[in-house]
């Protein structure tokens, strides 16, 4: 099985978990435990928005979304390339629903996740069964310090998790070192069209800053990711919009809320912000796929 080499300290473990501060999370855990049963089919497995091939033809259940959530995690490993005897890395894994979703579907796989939560972690480990020779691996680290070795992995993923870390760009070239020469990187995230930048730099008092999805950096643009892109190495494989096919996630969110007897403030109000923003094409929900060439030597810093 693949060990993962930490590049810092141990004792570096329980100062990583004091800086997760994500609301949603705590909210969620607690709802599982609790034993509701759509919590349990929505956001058991996986905890991201849903794909619908189909958006108008949403049933909007928890079976419907269950379905979407695994459907989102199939099209990022579309992206990817993932195919049978890869090592793969699932950065910012949640409760695992990716990893276990590609020990589901390929073997002899080597399956990685990663992830600052201890909880979040634990309950991964707890559900995942390996399967069809896969071996499988649940690592406590952070995304801007990967700790493992050099050309490590064929693929590396982050579903629907990257504004939450403190760099886009060292994160780009900890997945660069960590990926072998042809390996792909691929990510999804919520893009601001440029009109609406401004607005989201506005700095604000640190409880509204942090609010329920925690601290998110969504003033990433495209133009920003195509010359990260560059700076950092990569081939850009994959740019695709995919917000209409995520838009049946909100009515879903606020049926299950009503359903599970669940009331937040903050979440109504920037899950409804994010719906307009989304239907108004202001924020775009973008999947991206980007390649390691075969000359791996690392790009300068920029």
């Amino acid at each position: 099985m693949f060990t993962a080499k930490p590049r810092a300290p141990q004792s570096n473990r329980a100062s990583a978990q004091k800086t997760v501060d994500l609301p949603y999370f705590d909210a969620l855990l607690k709802l599982l435990h609790s034993g509701n049963a759509a919590v349990e089919q929505s956001f058991g497995r996986h905890v991201h928005w849903g794909y619908w091939e189909h958006p108008q033809a949403a049933l909007l259940s928890a079976t419907d979304f269950a379905e979407a959530a695994e459907n989102l995690s199939r099209e990022l490993c579309r992206a990817a390339s993932i195919e049978t005897g890869l090592a793969v890395l699932d950065v910012g894994c949640g409760l695992g629903g990716t990893i276990a979703h590609m020990n589901d579907r390929y073997s002899d796989m080597q399956l990685t996740g990663l992830n600052l939560d201890a909880r979040q972690l634990q309950r991964a480990r707890d559900q995942t069964v390996t399967q069809a020779r896969n071996r499988i691996d649940f690592v406590q680290g952070d995304a801007c310090r990967l700790p493992f070795p050099d050309r490590s992995f064929d693929a590396v993923l982050a579903v629907e998790c990257i504004f939450h870390f403190p760099s886009r760009e060292l994160f780009f070239r900890e997945a660069w070192r960590i990926l072998k020469p042809g390996g792909i990187l691929a990510l999804s995230d919520f893009i601001p069209a440029p009109v609406i930048v401004p607005f989201a730099k506005i700095r604000l008092p640190e409880r509204l800053s942090r609010g329920f999805y925690g601290k998110c950096n969504v003033q990433y643009t495209l133009t920003d990711y195509r010359q990260l892109t560059d700076r950092t190495g990569f081939t850009l494989l994959c740019e695709r919009d995919i917000t209409r096919n995520t838009l049946p996630t909100y009515p879903y969110l606020r049926r299950l809320a009503r359903q599970a007897g669940y009331f937040n403030g903050f979440a109504m109000v920037e899950t409804a912000a994010l719906e307009l923003l989304s239907r108004l094409r202001l924020i775009k929900y973008f999947v991206f796929a980007f390649e390691k060439g075969a000359d791996d030597s690392a790009p300068l810093m920029g």
